[in-house]
């Protein structure tokens, strides 16, 4: 049996009002902790980013865990497996291949900044949620 790391890390676009309010999301929904943040533009994510060459020109949700580097629909479905409640569902999507899932994953992160607006700069963690950013 493969043993669970202690924890993942997820790279999220830190001016995006829907991916910061994924993360609130996502960190409402994870209370073990599993999951930790780092947006794109600050040096932590930039030095992730570094170690994984196929990620270079990604501008949304990255998750980095046991090594490996997921994007799109995919770092989506693997998140929810780890969140508390019926989120853990969403994990069957993995079946179906990413050709399938990532187009509608695309359409939503092409469009969210004119749905969803965006941010001068990254948002800044509460401190009760401070600990759980890299940076």
């Amino acid at each position: 049996m493969r043993e669970q790391p202690e924890n993942a890390i997820i790279l999220f676009d830190g001016i995006c009002n829907f991916c910061n309010g994924a993360v609130q999301f996502i960190i409402n929904r994870d209370r073990r902790g599993y999951f930790r943040f780092a947006s794109l533009q600050s040096e932590a994510g930039q030095k992730l980013i570094a170690g994984h060459p196929r990620l270079h020109n990604l501008d949304s949700i990255i998750l980095i865990e046991n090594g490996s580097a997921y994007s799109e629909s995919t770092a989506i479905m693997r998140i929810a497996k780890h969140l508390d409640g019926p989120w853990k569902a969403a994990r069957t999507f993995l079946l179906v291949p990413s050709i399938l899932r990532d187009p509608l994953y695309r359409y939503i992160a092409r469009h969210r900044y004119r749905w969803f607006g965006k941010r001068e700069a990254c948002m800044i963690p509460t401190p009760e949620i401070r600990q759980r950013f890299l940076d």
